[in-house]
């Protein structure tokens, strides 16, 4: 278990959170008793806000909402449900379809950046997690800066060696953070028509994302999550056989909680012949590739070849062919097969033209065409910064795997870093995460890597088809996006129309950005906000 540092509430607040909230006193807990809007306003609102979620609602949300009637109510001490029914269905039948009815509302709070990506891994739940570009990783919470300590870490000879170390890496990002915010300021003066709230804002944003990478893994973040009892079940099972101590204390900590909730949908996850043989199958899975992987890939003899940011490694040359059949398909009454037939013998502008009827007229980017779209794919081999793949990690409906978090791959330095005079200073930080990680590794290979930056590059896969592309790629070249996330989609999107040979894919993709880096990314989406606050 990591050190947890509790919040203090007074008799007043703790009398109002135990209507609403499943402990008090804890990292993890369930929402209760509250509107579904409220939840869903509540989470939104987490994702910007340094304050934890109980502080939150108590701050800003409680003084709105009509709390009279629930005076009663304490949901610290469970809530006590007729599961009669479940009982009979769910567990004595195995119907997991009914576990897909009943959802919570859960958060997860001061958890690794390298426990986010664990918690996220589902693709049928929801999940907000607290953002590098809105929160100042300066402040501290119990005197301590934001980072992870794990209490094995602690408790051995590099203890003192692994605090001292993590609070020089945030030591440099706190001294860095007024220097640049000065420079952004001296070079990208106010505009006469922004207000200086938006102006603020947008530099504030400029400097967390230019100084994000000095962030290590271990750093702190807040997740709230939505699912169903069958994708907690899924999520406790992979968790229970993670690798990560951190993993399985949470998991035995979300489902203590849960159970407080919705018990019925969870009875399998912990008993010996149902969730723990299915954690144990997984588990063991793990280990046997990992020790087959190195004993092909020995690690001291095999050395990865130079590859460019964004590979494409994998793609259908009759991608754009099948998916333009797919277009047409219902609306004919033909066979699939005779379809494509017809389509082949097509000449490129009676292509292009089926492709622009299917897209239509797209005026905003969330307009998105049909599943035709689904019907190719491709395969990108991506080595960028962590921060950028926590980023494009959170799409999960992608295929994606990520290979273990080392400083082996180097890092990436914002140019801004450089214009701004604080190189020496940015790597100096660099060699201090690298060092620690290297005498963690052999130790402690499962928690070496809460020390490294996340300026330091991982390398990931990512499986999409044609519709998932469309959604990501147009979303993540955004002007407003972090430049990291910007340059891969940007080369993800023209390995689609030049290396794949796919123009009509890659034309349909009509709001992927291909501008260069915008000096300040989040103003315009400022000036938006702030337009909407005057109106």
């Amino acid at each position: 278990m990591s050190i947890y540092v509790a919040e203090e509430f007074s008799p007043e607040e703790a009398d109002i959170l135990r209507r609403y909230f499943t402990n008090l006193d804890g990292p993890v807990f369930a929402l209760v008793n509250l509107p579904e809007v409220v939840k869903g306003a509540l989470f939104a609102r987490y994702s910007r806000s340094s304050k934890s979620l109980r502080r939150l609602f108590l701050d800003e949300f409680v003084h709105e909402l009509d709390i009279s009637g629930d005076v009663t109510i304490d949901a610290t001490v469970g809530l006590r449900r007729a599961e009669e029914l479940y009982d009979r269905v769910f567990f004595e039948y195995g119907d997991d379809s009914v576990a897909q009815l009943g959802g919570v509302h859960l958060a997860c709070e001061q958890a690794s950046n390298l426990l986010t990506k664990v918690l996220e891994w589902g693709r049928l739940m929801s999940y907000l997690e607290q953002s590098t570009r809105y929160i100042a990783y300066d402040s501290r919470i119990g005197g301590r800066y934001r980072y992870l300590r794990d209490l094995d870490v602690l408790g051995s000879s590099l203890g003192t060696r692994y605090v001292g170390d993590m609070d020089r890496l945030f030591d440099v990002y706190a001294a860095l953070l007024p220097r640049l915010g000065d420079f952004f300021r001296e070079h990208v003066p106010k505009a006469p028509g922004d207000s200086d709230f938006a102006y603020r804002q947008a530099v504030r944003a400029r400097a967390f994302d230019t100084l994000r990478g000095l962030l290590p893994a271990a750093s702190l973040s807040n997740v709230g999550i939505y699912g169903t009892g069958q994708g907690y079940e899924a999520l406790l099972l992979r968790m229970r056989s993670h690798w990560l101590p951190e993993a399985r204390t949470y998991a035995d900590l979300m489902l203590t909680e849960l159970r407080k909730v919705v018990p019925s949908f969870l009875k399998r996850v912990d008993l010996p012949d149902r969730g723990e043989r299915w954690s144990q199958y997984l588990a063991d899975n793990h280990q046997a590739m990992a020790a087959t992987a190195a004993a092909l890939f020995p690690p001291a003899t095999v050395r990865a070849d130079a590859a460019p940011v964004v590979t494409l490694v994998d793609h259908d040359p009759d991608g754009e062919t099948k998916m333009i059949a797919a277009m047409l398909y219902p609306y004919t009454s033909l066979p699939e097969r005779q379809i494509e037939e017809r389509v082949r013998s097509m000449p490129a502008d009676e292509k292009r033209s089926v492709v622009r009827a299917y897209v239509g007229d797209r005026s905003n980017r969330r307009h998105k065409p049909g599943r035709a779209l689904e019907r190719t794919d491709y395969r990108f081999d991506v080595l960028a910064d962590y921060g950028a793949f926590r980023d494009l990690q959170r799409h999960r409906m992608l295929t994606l795997e990520w290979q273990p978090l080392t400083p082996h791959h180097g890092y990436t330095r914002p140019e801004a870093v450089d214009l701004a005079g604080e190189t020496e200073a940015f790597d100096g930080a660099m060699e201090r995460s690298a060092a620690l990680y290297e005498a963690m590794v052999d130790d402690f290979p499962a928690q070496a890597s809460y020390a490294v930056a996340l300026a330091y590059k991982v390398r990931f896969v990512m499986q999409c088809n044609a519709r998932e592309a469309m959604h990501m790629l147009e979303l993540r070249t955004t002007p407003q996006g972090h430049p990291a996330y910007r340059h891969v989609a940007q080369e993800m999107h023209r390995l689609i129309a030049e290396e794949a040979g796919h123009p009509f894919v890659a034309e349909m993709m009509s709001f992927v950005d291909h501008a260069g880096e915008p000096e300040l990314g989040r103003l315009d989406a400022e000036r938006r906000a702030e337009a909407r606050r005057q109106g």
